[in-house]
């Protein structure tokens, strides 16, 4: 049993460190991109923040339906249901493009009404008009990248090619940024303007690799095999993706409607304080980039033990994620206590910023304990189908205990963005406490999907 126990270790490191590598290059990328931005000042950085939360809700419909095919592709490769796996992702494509142009015209056509329903005031609206649209409107290279990398490659466990697709495209915006934030070599300086069509390009280079991966002759989603189904969607995949992806999504929008009544409220508190804000928002999103690889190993290990009725597998699994990803927290944890003052530093010259963010850095040193493992046992859970408890849990954690308790923290006791990061702990705390006792329960094993 030890010697298996050390065969699913090794598995699972292997299925999770490209996850965990390209989860943080993306953020990596991001707060490069952030940290140029800054240069611009304290506004561009709040106004760039502004739109994070309308850009997540307008992925909603996406995220969720990425969680559905990867767990079915994990659970029918369990299965050995080759043609099936295919059929799913064909169908989660045809739906995704048909979705994204909905999406990408609405959200640009009301871009400063969202702009103003976010939280965005007379030194920021302006920017934030700038850099909004230009990102939804290259959506549709985000959405390709999502379905083809994060839902079908790394289902089937295939989590190399995601990793390399997404260092690619953080170095296409990286380069970017640096020629068309400011202009260098040449090329215009577009600031905001600039910082957005980086993002842009670097989602094309990533979204053609994810198309070219389908050609390979090691892909286990292959583009012969796909183009096959022709344009009609299949009524059974989409029933079967809709199960998932519908409370999924429902999920993530409680999940947004707290993240953004947080935002609104720090925004209100300042632009510095909305700035130093962001800034911690995307250290905190450095966690989560560990723990996304860690849930990745999960919901690919977890739904093809599932597929293939080895129900103990699938809570060993589970657990071993569960434990590498606790250590990995306590790593950045003892980082973040020793080293907010450097990190922030890069941002901000002012003493009074820095110290705002060596308040939130302590904060997210306790939260990021929480937070990688209830992300790992969310994934678990998500894996097997029981999304409705998932989504249970968002509305009470996120939509309600964060947005209640920020609010008392920030307009009663007067705490500031101490009040703001106490409701984003009692958030992280309630998720951890609901996600952990369902997974220990095992219940969610016995779903079928």
């Amino acid at each position: 049993m030890e010697h298996n126990k050390g065969q699913m270790v090794r598995k699972a490191l292997s299925v999770a460190w490209p996850a965990m590598m390209e989860s943080f290059f993306v953020t990596l990328a991001g707060m490069i991109d952030t940290m140029m931005v800054a240069e611009l000042g304290s506004y561009a950085v709040a106004a760039t923040g502004l739109t994070a939360q309308p850009k997540f809700i307008g992925l909603t419909l996406f995220i969720g339906i990425n969680v559905a095919v990867s767990a079915l592709v994990a659970r029918r490769k369990g299965e050995q249901n080759q043609e099936s796996a295919h059929e799913i992702v064909w169908t989660s494509l045809l739906m995704t493009l048909l979705l994204c142009v909905l999406v990408t015209i609405l959200f640009v056509a009301f871009t400063s009404q969202i702009m103003v329903l976010a939280g965005s005031n007379t030194d920021t609206h302006e920017a934030a008009v700038e850099y909004f649209p230009i990102i939804m409107g290259g959506l549709l290279f985000n959405v390709i990248t999502m379905v083809i990398n994060e839902a079908a490659q790394r289902g089937s466990g295939n989590t190399r090619l995601s990793m390399t697709t997404n260092l690619a495209s953080s170095i296409v915006n990286i380069v970017f940024n640096y020629l068309l934030i400011e202009g260098h070599f040449g090329f215009p300086a577009w600031g905001v303007r600039g910082a957005a069509i980086a993002t842009v390009l670097g989602t094309v280079v990533s979204a053609g690799m994810a198309l070219f991966s389908l050609i390979r002759k090691n892909s286990y989603i292959k583009l012969s095999r796909l183009i096959r189904f022709g344009l009609q969607l299949r009524r059974t995949c989409v029933a079967s993706i809709w199960r998932l992806a519908g409370t999924t999504s429902l999920e993530n929008i409680a999940m947004r409607v707290g993240f953004v009544a947080t935002a609104l409220i720090a925004a209100r508190l300042g632009t510095d304080e909305f700035a130093v804000h962001n800034i911690g928002m995307n250290l905190l999103g450095l966690g989560f980039s560990f723990a996304d690889g860690m849930q990745v190993a999960a919901i690919a290990l977890a739904g093809e033990s599932l597929g293939a009725s080895r129900k103990e597998e699938v809570k060993t699994y589970g657990s071993i994620c569960q434990r590498i990803g606790f250590a990995i927290s306590l790593i950045l944890a003892a980082a973040l206590t020793f080293g907010s003052e450097w990190y922030f530093g890069l941002y901000f010259n002012q003493r009074h910023t820095i110290e705002m963010g060596m308040m939130i850095s302590r904060w997210i040193a306790v939260i990021i304990l929480l937070q990688i493992s209830q992300v790992i046992f969310t994934g678990c859970l998500r894996a097997a189908g029981d999304v409705r408890y998932t989504l249970v849990c968002a509305m009470i954690s996120v939509t309600g205990i964060r947005t209640l308790v920020t609010i008392l923290g920030v307009f009663v006791f007067r705490l500031g963005l101490t009040g703001v990061w106490i409701g984003v702990l009692s958030d992280q705390t309630s998720r951890f406490l609901l996600m952990a006792h369902r997974f220990h329960q095992g219940k969610w094993v016995d779903i079928r999907i």
